[in-house]
């Protein structure tokens, strides 16, 4: 260990742009394993792990990398597995650079982060192959059934552990498909969607029933499926686009971002999809302009790229150093061909279908109370961009889901969430659970991982209680 000062920071290798923006698979080749073991072993092993502590699950990176420079893989697998139930997704997914990687102490003291997220993906891709990776069968059956609504991360983390413990689990989605976000949400080049299905497959392997095309409210009520089971746990995620107010914005060609990366990833997944068939949600051969700084404002732009547009143009209303989506999917979508336009924010939109956006820019004013810089409008500097297809990601805000499930007693707080308790993640509702965005707001999803995890263990002891309470 300690090699950091003789040996560089070295990333796997990044398929060169020009041939990786043809298709939708992943960017970043594998390690070999005489790399990763390289690159595991520039950890510092410092006494205090900021990459653990700022990890939301906690892992125990600096073992790992130590069992990993050691040669020790299907251990390092083992540990890594031990508080992460998707690290092959995390280590894809999770932006490291603003968690583990960007507060490593070696970092901090100019030597560059040590390469974790890669090497936690090296990991468990080798776990799979070496056949490591093994279903979670519970050593005893219960007679307790517990139902999920919403097979995204957080509902798959849950009943990954509740299954492992014996409780029967079934999980209620609306898609065809189970994943959630991380099918329908997150491009292929970013997490292929094999990596998703096979531990699904796993799931239903062990015994876990998946109930997709399922509408709560509409197919079964929200009391039917309390009446049907002993615990129930929302998961359902934010998928409510956030609204914006400008003349012109309901013209045709200024779409939603779930509805655009929903079309792309079906049509990768061989669905047919007449909004894209007919160009509503396809962006070849047009202008387009992606609305928002986010990670998922990145997600479109570099799809929009993928699928032939012939300019994508992304506006953001504050600069580069103050956006909240990741700095290296910035630097892979203007690799790819994505010009950004900073401190620029929309005030109209031109056309029907759009033609134009009405762009006013903007200067960064006084701290707010989360301590960024506020953007303000800078007068008489509007100016228009051409445009085709406007592609509006601004975040994500929770359904009406008593309105929707016709159940007025599941309380939530003024911002629409679900109120729940934050260490037990239960309901004011008894044995209803709520874990991941549709308690936090939009967030990510090792977020709704540890959520979910979280809220197991605290369904595990409610029914622990009741069947204590019931024998009594």
């Amino acid at each position: 260990m300690l090699k950091f000062v003789d040996v560089q920071r070295d990333m796997p290798t990044k398929r060169e742009a020009g041939v990786r923006k043809a298709d939708f698979r992943e960017i970043y080749a594998e390690y070999s394993r005489a790399k990763a073991e390289e690159q595991a072993a520039r950890c510092s092993q410092c006494g205090v792990p900021y990459c653990q502590t700022h990890c939301p699950l906690h892992n125990n990176i600096p073992d790992w990398l130590l069992l990993t420079a050691e040669g020790r893989l299907e251990e390092a697998y083992r540990l890594s597995q031990d508080t992460n139930t998707f690290p092959e997704i995390c280590g894809r997914i999770c932006p490291q650079d603003r968690l583990c990687e960007g507060n490593c102490v070696i970092e901090q003291a100019g030597h560059g982060t040590v390469t974790i997220g890669a090497i936690e993906k090296y990991i468990t891709d080798t776990a799979w192959e070496e056949g490591w990776v093994k279903p979670p069968f519970p050593r005893v059956e219960r007679g307790e059934s517990v139902g999920i609504i919403g097979a995204g991360p957080g509902g798959l983390a849950a009943a990954d552990r509740l299954r492992r413990s014996g409780v029967q689990v079934t999980i209620y989605d609306r898609h065809d498909r189970a994943g959630g976000l991380l099918i329908y949400g997150i491009p292929g080049f970013k997490l292929e969607k094999d990596v998703v299905a096979r531990r699904i497959r796993q799931l239903e392997e062990v015994g876990v029933v998946f109930k997709l095309n399922c509408n709560i409210g509409t197919d079964i009520t929200f009391q039917a499926l309390r009446d049907r089971h002993d615990a129930v746990l929302i998961a359902t995620g934010v998928y409510k686009s956030r609204d914006l107010q400008a003349p012109g914005v309901g013209a045709a060609g200024v779409v939603r971002a779930i509805d655009y990366l929903t079309a792309s990833n079906r049509i990768n997944l061989g669905d047919t999809v007449p909004e894209y068939e007919s160009g509503e949600l396809n962006a070849r051969d047009k202008r387009v302009m992606v609305i928002g700084g986010g990670d998922t404002a990145m997600d479109c732009v570099r799809t929009a790229i993928r699928q032939g547009a012939t300019s994508v143009k992304c506006l953001y209303r504050r600069d580069r150093a103050n956006m909240p989506g990741s700095q290296r999917e910035v630097q892979n979508a203007e690799e790819e061909g994505v010009e950004f336009v900073w401190l620029a924010a929309p005030k109209g939109f031109v056309g029907d279908p759009v033609e134009g956006v009405i762009v006013q820019k903007m200067r960064l004013g006084a701290p707010d109370a989360t301590g960024r810089r506020s953007p303000e409008v800078i007068e008489g500097a509007d100016y228009t961009e051409s445009a085709d297809l406007v592609i509006l990601a601004l975040g994500f805000s929770p359904e009406d889901l008593p309105a929707l499930w016709q159940e007025k007693t599941l309380e939530v707080t003024r911002w629409g969430t679900i109120l729940a308790d934050y260490k037990t993640h239960m309901t004011r509702l008894p044995g209803v659970f709520a874990v991941g965005d549709i308690v936090r707001g939009a967030s990510l999803v090792v977020w709704a991982i540890r959520d979910g995890r979280e809220a197991a263990d605290a369904i595990l002891e409610y029914l622990n209680a009741s069947a204590h309470m019931a024998a009594e």
